[in-house]
């Protein structure tokens, strides 16, 4: 369930510091919570999908984790970035 090139760039220059960054938290947040919706909409439909389910753990754990740095260096652009991705604030 990879994101195709031309929606992956999209998030990148919304979120990103410049056309070319992939490797900011703002970026890796914002591709990682792509994933997590759109397998969320796939395992909707097909619910006995275990490890598509598994796979959605180990990206909601990595975002989790990605989140908890971002807010502890950078508590301004994380408000900001929470509130325009729409996730919870729960870390």
């Amino acid at each position: 369930m990879a994101l195709d090139a031309a929606k992956k760039q999209e998030i990148v220059s919304k979120y990103g510091r410049n056309e070319n960054d992939t490797g900011s938290c703002e970026v890796q947040i914002a591709l990682l919570s792509t994933r997590i919706a759109e397998l969320t909409e796939h395992l909707k439909i097909f619910k006995k999908d275990h490890s598509s389910r598994l796979g959605l753990l180990k990206l909601v754990g990595q975002r989790r984790r990605l989140m908890r740095y971002f807010k502890r260096t950078n508590r301004d652009s994380y408000n900001k970035l929470v509130s325009d991705l729409g996730i919870r604030d729960n870390i």
